[in-house]
């Protein structure tokens, strides 16, 4: 698998390959060596898992993207990747392109999920048993009123271009109050935002 991510990745010449790892402990080095701008993290390895070294990553090196591979559409690794710090979560047979352009989508700061997997994020959240009310009340306290609407619009999954129209604003506009509202709240990308939305219960499961 790593020396086809290998082969994928030198392939473009817009990409440069910074090194491999062959477990958690390994990654993480290697991102402390080297100025890394994107990790294909696997989520299954041995000493040091793909959870732990995504955590410790994005937690000592703020700069750099990870995103988390994994086998199964099902594994129980999704969630805890994202609240890890995770920026993208595909399955390890995404076509070459998909990868590749998920490299370049998450060095531009944008968030990607495999599709299904979303799905499964937001049934996981939607049906939390006790939303963190605190937390809501927080954010309430934290964002103006059209953050917290602009909150609500990123919890729909759908595009700048896609809220704009809907709430009647330019899609410069969304983009800096979504640019607000990240940083206000101190997350990486919108999918951190989706799941905040729903784990505090600003917003419930939709039919």
């Amino acid at each position: 698998m790593r020396s086809a991510l290998r082969m994928m990745v030198e392939s473009q010449p817009d990409l440069e390959l910074a090194g491999e790892a062959a477990d958690g402990h390994e990654a993480l080095a290697l991102v402390r060596l080297m100025r890394v701008d994107v990790v294909l993290m696997d989520l299954r390895m041995p000493r040091l898992d793909g959870i732990q070294a995504t955590a410790a990553i994005t937690a000592e090196q703020p700069a750099t993207r990870v995103i988390a591979l994994t086998t199964f559409d099902l594994d129980d690794y999704a969630f805890p990747a994202i609240r890890a710090g995770a920026s993208g979560f595909l399955l390890k047979d995404a076509r070459a392109e998909e990868i590749v352009e998920a490299i370049r989508t998450v060095h531009a700061g944008h968030a990607v999920v495999a599709p299904s997997t979303t799905r499964r994020l937001l049934e996981h959240v939607a049906t939390a048993p006790a939303p963190d009310n605190g937390r809501a009340a927080d954010i309430r306290a934290t964002l103006t009123p059209r953050e917290l609407d602009m909150l609500l619009e990123l919890a729909t999954g759908d595009s700048n271009a896609e809220i704009a129209r809907r709430v009647h604003l330019s899609e410069a506009t969304v983009k800096t109050h979504v640019g607000h509202v990240l940083a206000k709240l101190g997350l990486r990308d919108r999918v951190q935002a989706v799941v905040l939305a729903y784990e505090t219960g600003l917003v419930g499961p939709r039919s």
